[in-house]
């Protein structure tokens, strides 16, 4: 059984990658200087062997010394180097996010995408949330699927996962808000089931500040509210966001947004997770 704590998880993340120097693709549609340098940045560093997936004309006009695949549709070639395996793992970069998911999904053959996103707080205090899709979270059973499998992926870092699972208010708030109360009965129902299969679980309510103290894995009440505490923490409140990983055994895919600009952790991340798949 592995620590609870994550202070040291970018630490063996960072060994790892050094370790792996595994091929990462990453995606990049209106390429800018600060992009394309946090890329090399990554492959200098040692990180990983970085491939660029983009229009080459464009790259070429910033100038790079990365490898380059031309294409004008890197939301589609990104997927078809992973699946085939000429990478070893792939980043969205700045592709699209819309046309790069489904057609992951499509050649992947899953039903669904399931994203843990790996944050930082502004004094360095790493944790995991989901779901932080838009549209990623929706009933009972997609919550706990979550859980299931963010446990199993956590756990690849030698880390014991705790879950501190979220809703929209507190207590004293029940009877408000029909919504709230929802959240908050979806919230027991959650921790009582997945604690009966041995996750260590808890209910914060909407108290984020006291879960984050105890928990290394944070459920939101819905996507929606998941990707607001990560645009929150990472582009207002001088926090860090390195990637949400896709939960899958067989592929590395590290999702990212198209904001901010810096994608030298989100390689790193990358590169980590190769190898670290589940065995049956």
């Amino acid at each position: 059984m592995g620590t609870k704590s994550t202070e040291d998880l970018l630490e063996l993340i960072e060994e790892r990658a050094l370790k792996n120097r595994a091929r990462v693709a990453i995606g990049v549609r209106d390429p800018t200087p600060k992009m394309l340098s946090s890329a090399r940045d990554a492959h200098n560093a040692g990180y990983a062997h970085v491939i660029l997936i983009g229009n080459k004309q464009e790259i070429d006009a910033i100038g790079t010394d990365l490898e380059v695949i031309g294409t004008n549709d890197p939301e589609k070639v990104l997927g078809d180097m992973l699946k085939s395996k000429y990478v070893d793992a792939a980043v969205r970069g700045t592709a699209k996010a819309s046309k790069t998911l489904s057609h992951l999904k499509k050649i992947l053959n899953q039903e669904k995408l399931h994203r843990i996103a790996l944050l930082q707080t502004s004094d360095g205090k790493a944790f995991f949330i989901a779901p932080v899709g838009i549209d990623e979270g929706n009933g009972l059973a997609d919550k706990i699927a979550f859980i299931k499998l963010g446990v199993e992926h956590i756990r690849r870092f030698d880390i014991e996962p705790v879950v501190g699972v979220l809703s929209g208010g507190r207590l004293g708030d029940i009877g408000r808000n029909e919504y709230v109360d929802r959240t908050l009965s979806d919230g027991d129902f959650i921790v009582n089931r997945v604690r009966e299969i041995g996750i260590d679980a808890k209910q914060y309510t909407i108290l984020i500040e006291d879960a984050i103290k105890e928990a290394n894995f944070i459920l939101a009440p819905d996507g929606i509210s998941g990707n607001l505490v990560f645009r929150t923490l990472a582009f207002l409140g001088g926090g860090d966001g390195l990637g949400a990983p896709i939960l899958m055994d067989e592929h590395v895919f590290i999702d990212t947004s198209r904001v901010g600009g810096h994608y030298t952790k989100a390689i790193m991340l990358a590169s980590a997770l190769v190898g670290s798949n589940k065995q049956e």
